[in-house]
This record gives structure tokens, sequence and C-alpha cells, in this order.
């Protein structure tokens, strides 16, 4: 498995736009993008995200980290 780089939260939403992703609303700090039946909450915050959130956010994409990464 491919270790994930320390990621700001405009290069993670960035990347599952350029995935196919669109904007859906935001709601305060947290974006919602959806395609399709995929929905994604986002958190954006100033600071990197944690691994575990940037994971889970990878997985409710549909994603894998090797495919995630290719969109950076």
């Amino acid at each position: 498995m491919t270790r994930l780089p320390a990621l700001k939260p405009r290069e993670v939403l960035a990347a599952l736009l350029r995935a196919g992703f669109v904007e859906y609303r935001q709601t305060g700090s947290h974006k919602i993008l959806v395609k399709g039946d995929a929905q994604v909450i986002l958190p954006i915050h100033s600071r990197d995200m944690k691994k575990g959130t940037l994971q889970r956010v990878i997985k409710d994409a549909g994603l894998d980290v090797e495919e995630f990464l290719k969109y950076l």
C-alpha cells in the first residue's frame, strides 16, 4: 500500500474535483461533494488533514489510495 502524504484540505478538494466530483453545498467549514451516488464530506481547515480523516474521505469517494494519488 502506498503511503499517504500530508495534505492540506484544499489539495484534497482539488484532487476530488479532478476525479469528477462537484461541490454540492457547504455547511460551515465542511464542503459536501457528490459524484453519482457517492457523497464526500470534506472538512476545510487551515491545518493538514489527519491521516484517518484523509483515508475516510478517499474511501467515501470510492477510490483507493493509488487512484487518489493520480489526481494530485
